[in-house]
């Protein structure tokens, strides 16, 4: 049998013994420590000598960072797959996209009989097992927007809600040895999980070719079939005592030819050894995969994951999918790919990319920023895909998807120094902060990434007493339009450094920042719903009392239109950094005279608890036309422009976020955010039928405004640039872009032209991480 090209998995096949549960989730976190990719459990919910496994195979996630897990295999007949959909997708979200999912139609039926299931035939259980596949698919397909409905036998759905959608496209393996069951998985499975010890070297090749077969016959390619392997009778010794039992460079030897002969390209084994798991792991699979990658050089058999041909037809124009870095190929998303609706869009806006890379390392961005250079197609970077511009995904370009890399770290107490990864959600870096009684002003939704907010400004909850994200980033690494991975700080690269605080995404991508955390435990977080048919009286009011409050007070107004013959209406956010209720009281108290209260809430809160992230899909739902700028004050001039607009009926919402205070204590040329002086950042969005009316609008406020907010502004005029940068700040940044990214790569956040000449080159080579 040919090598199918899989990458290489390694990992245990562990007893869930209900006596010493301490010792089998240890032996599932050394599969980790070692270096194994899996930890599977055998699934016998009738055996009361076992801990249940689905109970476990949750614990062994919880306690992990980077192991997969499956069972060895599920217990179709007493796991219901509707539930079972559910449950996996659940889990898979949970454990970010570590869950795969054996399944097996039953073997010992005498306990499932005793425990309530029906007994059934062999034939009737591969049926059943057939039905359960198409719905646990029917369930996890939240794109299609009818509810599922499914005529069955075994597994009759007459019409239930579909998803939640997995984070990642979870691979169904079957226990299979019959040839119904060969013949399913080479139809419907991701992949053929069997036990080496029951299966003679003729029964393999059978196997395979009956697999292989139905796979054709069903229109798949066969490498889309991972062929997996237990083993069971296997030990590490100084001598050879037989197949598998022997030194590691044995072990070598004789799992090659499964590889490159027989397909496997999966090998889990099934002993409760620390000694055997530690060596596995550390010697075996490293010298195995060196071997395999040899061979398959030897004789030009690709590697890689193996789309259908329903998917390859989908593939766009422009991209050279297969001059793809073998890196990146295993969890790139392409057109047909089932996780493509996942990840095409942002949350405000609709994409069709042709290709979604997804780095897990810094390395890989740069493989990924390499390759892109090559396809000559748009190139959009997503940290958190909920920027309001719509620059982080594309129609028929390459997206550089961070979500990924969304580590969290606190290197240091003492110094409040931590490191964050991009794809990291803001809500997210709150709740691991919060142990350590540290916080991070970061937007005011949970859901934003880190790498869009940290590189632009950061204005946030807690922005008037501490400033702006980037104030507080003491340290970057970016890979660079060259492909170089820079570490940037004060002392290395500082005018990149400085550019990345304000200016980020126009000159590579963040890979990580530090920055120095501040104390924070608890805030007080009040709400106000206004009457806001004086809207322009409101906003004077308003803004004079944030302008007049003690610098720990932030507060966010959002402005509606009214609607159905009710007035505008405004909702009021105020937020106070300090636990200090009878000053919070004092500071908050005035706001209650800005209109005719309609409603009013205050709570003393953890501050993740209102950054919390709501995990929202991203499904382009947002208004993606919008203007951004800023003020020195609401003047009454400015108020009256603001109250017509909203009154017309044209503009679907303003906000305002205040500002000032703490950010401006930064000097206007220490980022290359400038706008050191204004107090309120607005936004103005409506829908694509209105823009024109929008436009006009805005026009009259312009005169108003100083400045715009990067982030917020879809209008992506090269006029505009200016209100972004202001001289000498653009010119700065020209300098710096002919420096580190000269032919424009990255050019989708308001493109900064390169200049034309002149720059220090600023690329130490002892600076290269």
């Amino acid at each position: 049998m040919p090598d199918y090209g899989h990458e290489l998995l390694f990992g245990t096949f562990l007893t869930p013994s209900a006596h010493d549960p301490d010792r089998v989730v240890a032996l599932a976190e050394l599969t980790e420590a070692a270096g194994l990719d899996l930890a599977t459990f055998q699934d016998h919910p009738y055996n009361a000598e076992f801990l249940d496994t689905w109970t476990l195979l949750s614990w062994v996630a919880s306690r992990t960072e980077r192991l997969r897990v499956s069972a060895n295999v599920l217990n179709l007949p007493l796991r219901p797959p509707a539930v079972l959909a559910r449950a996996a997708a659940s889990l898979d979200r949970l454990s970010h996209g570590r869950f795969e999912l054996g399944l097996g139609a039953g073997a010992f039926w005498d306990g499932i009989e005793g425990m309530g299931a029906r007994r059934l035939t062999a034939g009737q259980g591969v049926a059943a097992l057939r039905e359960a596949i198409d719905v646990l698919r029917g369930v996890w397909d939240d794109s299609a927007s009818e509810p599922l409905r499914r005529e069955g036998k075994y597994y009759p759905i007459p019409g239930m809600q579909r998803g939640p959608a997995p984070e990642h496209d979870i691979n169904i393996w079957l226990g299979a040895y019959q040839p119904r069951m060969l013949e399913l998985t080479g139809q419907k499975a991701d992949g053929w999980l069997p036990t080496l010890e029951y299966l003679r070297s003729p029964d393999r090749a059978t196997a395979n070719r009956l697999i292989d077969e139905a796979a054709v016959a069903a229109g798949r390619d066969p490498r889309e079939i991972r062929r997996l392997l237990n083993l069971f009778t296997v030990d590490v010794s100084p001598r050879s005592r037989g197949f598998l039992q022997g030194p590691a460079e044995q072990w070598v030897e004789q799992l090659l030819p499964l590889v490159i002969e027989e397909g496997f390209s999966a090998f889990l084994i099934g002993r409760d050894d620390p000694r055997l798991i530690q060596t596995f792991g550390e010697e075996i699979a490293p010298a195995l995969r060196e071997a395999v990658a040899k061979e398959r050089q030897g004789s030009g058999t690709g590697a890689g994951r193996v789309r259908p041909a329903v998917a390859l037809a989908k593939r766009q124009p422009g991209v050279d999918y297969d001059a793809l870095p073998a890196s990146l190929a295993a969890t790139s998303v392409e057109p047909g790919d089932p996780e493509y609706e996942r990840v095409r869009h942002s949350y405000s806006w609709q994409g069709s990319p042709a290709l979604v890379v997804r780095p897990r390392e810094a390395a890989e961005v740069v493989d990924a920023v390499t390759y892109a250079r090559t396809q000559h197609v748009p190139l959009s970077v997503r940290s958190g895909g909920h920027g309001i511009s719509g620059r982080s995904t594309n129609d028929g370009g390459i997206v550089i998807d961070m979500s990924r890399m969304n580590k969290v770290e606190v290197l240091d107490r003492a110094t409040r120094r931590i490191r964050l990864e991009p794809g990291a959600r803001w809500g997210h870096v709150a709740q691991a902060l919060a142990p350590y009684g540290l916080a991070m002003s970061s937007g005011d939704y949970g859901d934003v990434g880190v790498g869009g907010l940290a590189t632009t400004a950061g204005v946030g909850y807690l922005v008037r007493r501490y400033g702006l994200t980037i104030d507080h980033v003491v340290a970057a690494e970016i890979v660079t339009a060259d492909g170089s991975l820079l570490r940037v700080d004060e002392d290395h690269h500082p005018e990149l450094f400085w550019a990345v605080r304000g200016a980020g995404g126009n000159f590579g991508v963040v890979t990580a920042l530090e920055l120095e955390a501040y104390e924070v435990d608890n805030v007080v977080h009040a709400q106000l719903v206004v009457d806001a048919t004086d809207a322009a009286d409101l906003l004077q009011r308003w803004g004079q009392l944030v302008e007049d409050a003690p610098r720990e007070l932030t507060s966010f107004l959002s402005l509606f239109p009214g609607r159905r013959g009710n007035p505008p209406m405004a909702q009021v956010t105020l937020v106070y950094a300090d636990d200090d209720i009878e000053a919070a009281q004092s500071a908050l108290s005035p706001f209650l005279g800005i209109g005719p209260i309609l409603d009013q809430q205050a709570q003393l809160a953890p501050y993740p608890a209102i950054v919390a992230p709501p995990g929202n899909q991203h499904r382009g739902q947002g208004l993606v036309d919008t203007h951004s700028g800023l003020l020195h004050h609401i003047t009454p001039e400015a108020a009256d422009v603001m109250a017509t607009m909203i009154r017309s009926g044209d503009v679907m919402v303003m906000q305002f976020r205040s500002v000032g205070a703490a950010v401006n204590d930064v000097a206007r040329d220490a980022t290359a955010y400038p706008h050191r002086e204004q107090n309120f950042s607005v936004l103005a969005a409506t829908v694509p039928d209105r823009r024109p009316q929008l436009d006009k609008l805005w026009a009259d406020l312009y005169a108003h405004l100083d400045g715009m907010y990067l982030s917020f502004e879809s209008d992506t005029d090269p006029k505009r640039l200016l209100d972004a940068w202001p001289e000498p700040t653009l010119t700065r940044l020209r300098a710096v872009k002919a420096t580190y990214d000269p032919d424009n790569v990255f050019n989708r956040n308001f493109a900064i032209p390169p200049a034309a000449a002149g720059g220090h080159t600023g690329k130490e080579a002892d600076d290269v991480v």
